[in-house]
């Protein structure tokens, strides 16, 4: 099947879905769409032609490009537009996942599947809130029990809707723990440093920090205090 033929239709496929496709969902759609041809499209076709797509959407003209997340393809503002789209959804598109929220996603994330038991033992603190309000927002789900622990706790894990929101298509895709620390020494001794040129500045100064976190945040294309609200 001529690329040229399917690539306007898996286009408007992307568009249109509310949620992620995948490239076997475009094979099959598009198969069925154009089901009076004879020839069939196939994956690798469909690759190419998304290929294609999304050199067409990396020009400075389009706001918005094709992302492969949460399991398939699908159309997202450039990370350059967030705060400007962020007006027409409100404060829940502004505000902040708290501090114990974070920390109790971080750990279901890189320990899935883990109880509540064993997240409150990494914590040190109780976890029902936090766990509630990660469930209400689906950024966590339920996905059974530990049949061979006392009681049989329910497990939980990261769920689909979290893979959207950090454009990530599984666990695997999270930051290696290792590339976390070495990131922490390399940005501790930038601190250092400046400090050293700055004998005046105090550790409990705030202006260094808060210039850190502001540039961190830049890096970030779907950071969590920028689309989550509490």
């Amino acid at each position: 099947m001529e690329l040229s033929l399917i690539t306007p239709h898996i286009e408007a496929l992307i568009f249109a879905s509310e949620k992620p496709l995948s490239v076997t969902d475009l094979v099959e759609l598009v198969n069925n769409a154009l089901g009076f041809i004879e020839e069939r499209a196939t994956p690798q076709q469909i690759e190419v032609a998304i290929n294609s797509i999304q050199e067409k959407y990396q020009s400075e003209f389009y706001s918005f490009e094709v992302i492969e997340s949460g399991g398939g393809f699908q159309f997202l503002t450039k990370k350059e537009f967030h705060k400007t789209i962020a007006q027409l959804n409100g404060d829940k598109f502004l505000k902040k996942l708290s501090v114990a929220s974070l920390e109790t996603l971080s750990i279901i994330a890189y320990k899935q599947p883990v109880t509540k038991s064993e997240l409150e033992i990494i914590r040190g603190v109780n976890c029902d809130y936090a766990v509630q309000k990660l469930l209400e927002k689906d950024l966590i789900v339920i996905t059974g029990r530990n049949e061979n622990a006392p009681g049989k706790p329910l497990l939980y894990t990261t769920s689909k809707s979290f893979m959207d929101y950090f454009g990530i298509n599984s666990a695997d895709d999270l930051p290696k723990i290792k590339e976390v620390l070495n990131q922490e020494i390399i940005e501790a001794t930038k601190v250092e440093k400046i400090q050293n040129k700055n004998p005046g500045m105090h550790e409990t100064e705030e202006p260094l920090t808060e210039n850190f976190l502001e540039i961190e945040n830049d890096k970030n294309e779907t950071s969590l205090n920028d689309n989550l609200s509490e």
